[in-house]
């Protein structure tokens, strides 16, 4: 009976392996990558609805809903005579203090003019000699008074609401003459020109393989369109939603598409390279 060759064998399964190192090489790569999928919703890149920390009448509104804003335009203001009056008094108060300074420190040179009679000084020069304690004392109330003007300017810059960034009035909701109370929201804006998109119901089970910089393709519905995107936030924090946990993951479109606006909703399918 002839006896079989392992060595054949052998040598059989170890071309066979080598011969298609390729496909080794793809199955490893392939069971690397997952891919997350996610319903998600259009929001802006900035949203901020805005109030005023003090009560009074809207005075002034000089824009209105879909005006586009620049930072720092001014978009309502309140009618705050008696603010404007604390101003006016504070700055009279301060060119009073002023003057009386201004007293006091020419009477403060005359003594040491008596002081320094029988030295040749200049005036210039006996100012620079009195110590600075001295002025300083002379000066307090004036120090006082520019403080008590430059907390009734800021007091006064309450009654005016100013935009903190360039965007869209996308919501007004007051008029003038209307009463406006302390933190209620009057005006909404928004930048409509940088949409991203946020997911709703990425479970705490998906989230691990999701990492910043993913890429994500984002099919929009209403658009019937796909655009790409990747990741750049992952909030920290799980959401409840109807009793999952959840956590909001943002994306940012590669491009805006004509037509896009805010709430649109979305499916993203996230590749993971974990």
């Amino acid at each position: 009976m002839k006896r079989f060759d392992w060595s054949v064998l052998t040598a059989i399964v170890v071309l066979a392996v080598s011969a298609n190192p390729v496909f080794a090489a793809s199955k490893n790569t392939v069971s690397a990558q997952k891919t997350v999928t996610a319903s998600a919703v259009i929001v802006p890149a900035q949203v901020a609805e805005m109030g005023f920390v003090i009560s009074g009448i809207a005075k002034e509104i000089p824009v209105k809903e879909g005006d586009t804003i620049q930072a720092g335009q001014t978009l309502m203001v309140l009618d705050t005579p008696d603010l404007q009056f604390a101003v006016t008094e504070a700055q009279a108060g301060l060119r009073a203090a002023q003057a009386e300074a201004q007293i006091r420190s020419n009477e403060i040179i005359k003594k040491y003019i008596v002081i320094y009679r029988r030295q040749s000084v200049t005036l210039e020069k006996l100012r620079l000699d009195v110590p600075h304690e001295v002025i300083e004392m002379a000066n307090a109330n004036e120090q006082r008074a520019q403080a008590s003007v430059e907390i009734a300017q800021a007091r006064l810059a309450q009654g005016t609401l100013t935009a903190p960034f360039d965007g869209v009035v996308t919501s007004l909701n007051v008029i003038p003459g209307e009463f406006v109370q302390s933190d209620q929201a009057v005006i909404t804006l928004a930048t409509l020109n940088a949409l991203q998109v946020e997911t709703t119901d990425l479970s705490e089970r998906e989230i691990p393989n999701v990492q910043i910089g993913d890429p994500a393709n984002i099919f929009i519905e209403a658009l019937d369109k796909n655009i790409s995107g990747k990741v750049i936030n992952i909030s920290p924090r799980a959401d409840p939603v109807g009793g999952d946990v959840v956590f909001k993951v943002t994306i940012a479109p590669d491009t805006q598409p004509e037509g896009l606006l805010w709430g649109m909703t979305a499916e993203v399918e996230i590749q993971s390279g974990e």
